[in-house]
């Protein structure tokens, strides 16, 4: 159901949720709320065409979660725990959501309540924001409804991954690429996102001379943006900032690498301003590529990540730095014997997301109709990306992350027994990743170290 206008919408939740001429709310029937009204306001806050109905269903939706303790919140403190080594042997799953957001974030909440995990983040990269067509508010407003709708508790912590510099456009126009950046973490931070991942990798020029100055763009930038996103930081709130020494799919990460990033990184930031917090964890790279590599048949080639890499880096990033440790990328189509070492290497996050948009693609009730076209559309738009000698199921794989976009609204009125058969084969995965990554019963330290603060919005123009 789209509301027509503000009028439809107030009558719709009239009895359920009663809104003061303050613009503060209280809810009257949270059953009712949660079984029935919350769907309808997150598919407005999504669809809507008209902008005003779309902000106010999202502010109403932020205003319930936090009304509800669901408060979209900051993992530093967490972190900080870790870098001074008051807990250990588990790893943050860190989870993008590339299409049915809705549906997928809530049975990532399924798996975690019945869990009990508390340590797990959703986060959306710069580029995916672009291609599954969902800016900050949107993705923020459709994981907080999930949460709402699966009666979660507690914190959320939604994460900008990647918010990273273009290399290309970088040298074009430095000037713009850098403000798009900062125009991104402005607007993330705004819509309640408190994790944020800079990714100035980009900017490593290994044809410097030494380690010091091959990195020397990357830290320098990485501190630049430290400092602008602690100007932003609502009251109370310490953003948790990640940096990134290496390229995912590029070349490993030496220790060398990561003690130059973050001596050169800390004393530009101590320059900006002494005692000024940094960043809470590092990424590195150590042998994986984002979504696989696709092999001639479509199956995904065997990776062979360095574990030991993984665990040296992680272990100088605690112990030196006071990091909560490395952070590993590209990892959701790895083996799944793989995913249990993580802990075991002292790795803080890992960052997973192809899989599950392959596990909606190939789910058995996903229509085969819908598919098709979907696979013909992306034969068309994205045939200059095509390389000599690709298979087609090679170039379907490596694109049809592309297709979330133009067609979200098709998936997300997929008939709800589709959808809710597809909840579950995600539940199950995810519940299997947070054995493995051995999360489980995270809430308890969840409790203990994050106090979410609630950061109360304006309510919309004109509005109730």
């Amino acid at each position: 159901m789209l509301y027509t206008t503000k009028e439809t919408l107030l009558s719709d939740l009239k009895g359920i949720i009663d809104i003061q001429k303050n613009g503060t709310i209280k809810i009257t029937d949270q059953d009712t709320l949660r079984n029935k009204k919350i769907d309808t306001l997150v598919y407005n806050a999504v669809f809507n065409k008209e902008t005003a109905i779309k902000n106010i269903s999202r502010w109403l939706i932020r205003s319930t979660s936090n009304n509800l303790g669901i408060v979209s919140s900051s993992i530093q403190s967490l972190y900080e725990a870790i870098g001074k080594n008051q807990f250990q042997g588990f790893t943050v799953p860190a989870i993008n959501i590339r299409g049915l957001t809705y549906d997928v974030s809530r049975s990532i909440f399924r798996a975690a309540k019945k869990n009990h995990v508390g340590a797990f983040i959703f986060e959306i990269a710069r580029s995916e924001i672009g291609y599954t067509d969902q800016r900050p508010a949107e993705y923020a407003s459709a994981i907080l409804a999930a949460a709402i709708k699966e009666g979660h508790e507690g914190p959320v912590f939604i994460q900008g991954d990647h918010f990273q510099i273009n290399a290309k456009y970088y040298e074009k126009d430095t000037d713009a690429e850098i403000n798009k950046v900062r125009g991104l973490i402005k607007e993330a931070i705004e819509e309640g996102f408190y994790n944020i991942d800079i990714d100035t990798s980009t900017l490593v020029d290994l044809s410097k001379p030494n380690i010091t100055e091959q990195q020397r763009l990357n830290f320098e930038f990485a501190a630049e943006f430290t400092s602008y996103i602690r100007t932003l930081e609502p009251k109370g709130i310490t953003i948790s900032v990640g940096g990134e020494i290496g390229e995912v799919g590029k070349k490993n990460s030496t220790v060398e690498e990561l003690r130059a990033f973050m001596d050169g990184y800390n004393s530009t930031l101590s320059a900006k301003e002494k005692g000024m917090k940094g960043i809470s964890k590092i990424s590195v790279q150590t042998g994986t590529t984002h979504g696989g590599v696709p092999l001639p048949d479509g199956t995904i080639a065997k990776v062979k990540l360095d574990f030991d890499t993984l665990k040296n880096l992680s272990r100088v990033a605690i112990d030196e730095y006071g990091l909560s440790g490395a952070v590993q990328h590209g990892a959701s189509t790895l083996p799944a014997d793989a995913f249990g070492k993580f802990p075991e290497t002292a790795t803080a996050e890992v960052h997973l997301a192809t899989e599950f948009q392959n596990m909606i693609y190939e789910s058995s009730v996903f229509p085969k109709d819908f598919k098709n076209e979907i696979y013909e559309f992306l034969r068309k738009i994205c045939a200059a990306d095509r390389k000599e000698g690709e298979t087609d199921e090679q170039f379907i794989y490596k694109t049809r992350k592309n297709g979330f976009g133009p067609f979200k609204e098709r998936f997300w009125n997929l008939s709800s027994d589709v959808r809710n058969k597809i909840g579950e084969e995600l539940e199950a995965k995810f519940d299997f990743l947070f054995k493995k990554l051995n999360v489980i019963h995270s809430k308890e330290i969840i409790k203990k170290t994050v106090k979410p603060v609630v950061v109360q919005l304006p309510a919309p123009l004109n509005f109730p």
